[in-house]
């Protein structure tokens, strides 16, 4: 998605040549869903390149989007070679559902994940507004109530937050959080360059290390410069490891 004007191979050009490990492609860009030859390409370039594919990033919206939807989604998935699918849960913001619809949304969040665990892929939840991981304790709550393995959080900041109510959300989430998404912003939402909060990336970062797992740290890059903040980043996770 931060590469999301160039091609294909112009983004895995970007990505090695800026030192990162990994990417992950979007549905909404790169690699649509049904498109298997695309994610094939996806999937070839990044490997000459030496980068893996850390997940796929799909636009499917689990307990809301047609059952039939997804199937496709797993494989192209797999066609990637993504360990990972993103996806949301619900379409309503965990205040605003009742109980017998958020009973309906874990039900299909338990179904796709035992879909995409029997091909060793993970179903990834995205934290974000209007859905069923609005909150901590509502993903925290999602996660126990869908009780499968293979569903698994991934973490992403709120605009202009504290240091300290960060990490007490990645530790909240650990050690099954598998991904936390790197982009900076103001109060009001606004990208900024990635240096401008190492007050709070450093703390998440350091947390993220403490139990030798590995996972992803996803750069959004907000800054004009992508390669400016993509050696923040990489100086950010060395000193953190």
């Amino acid at each position: 998605m931060t590469f999301r004007a160039l091609s294909v191979p112009r983004s895995v050009e970007l990505a090695a040549s800026c030192g990162m490990w990994a990417v992950e492609w979007s549905s909404r860009v790169h690699v649509p869903t049904h498109d298997l030859a695309a994610a094939r390409e996806a999937r070839e370039r990044c490997a000459d390149a030496g980068l893996a594919v850390s997940a796929y990033g799909s636009s499917h919206r689990v307990g809301v989007s047609p059952p039939a939807d997804w199937p496709p989604v797993l494989a192209t998935a797999r066609e990637l070679g993504a360990p990972e699918i993103r996806a949301t849960a619900g379409d309503s913001g965990s205040a605003s559902t009742s109980p017998a619809r958020r009973a309906e949304v874990v039900a299909a969040v338990r179904a796709a994940a035992e879909d995409a665990g029997r091909f060793g892929v993970r179903l990834s939840l995205a934290r974000l507004p209007g859905t069923l991981t609005d909150t901590l304790e509502s993903a925290v709550l999602l996660a126990a109530e869908v009780g499968h393995g293979a569903a698994v959080p991934c973490w992403r900041s709120t605009g202009g937050q504290r240091a300290a109510s960060a990490v007490e959300e990645v530790r909240a989430l650990l050690p099954r959080l598998t991904a936390a998404y790197v982009g900076s912003r103001d109060r009001d939402g606004r990208r900024l360059p990635a240096a401008a909060r190492e007050d709070l990336w450093m703390p998440v970062l350091r947390e993220l290390a403490r139990d030798g797992v590995e996972r992803h740290v996803v750069l959004e890059s907000a800054a004009e410069d992508v390669r400016a903040d993509a050696a923040v980043l990489l100086g950010w996770v060395s000193a953190a490891a």
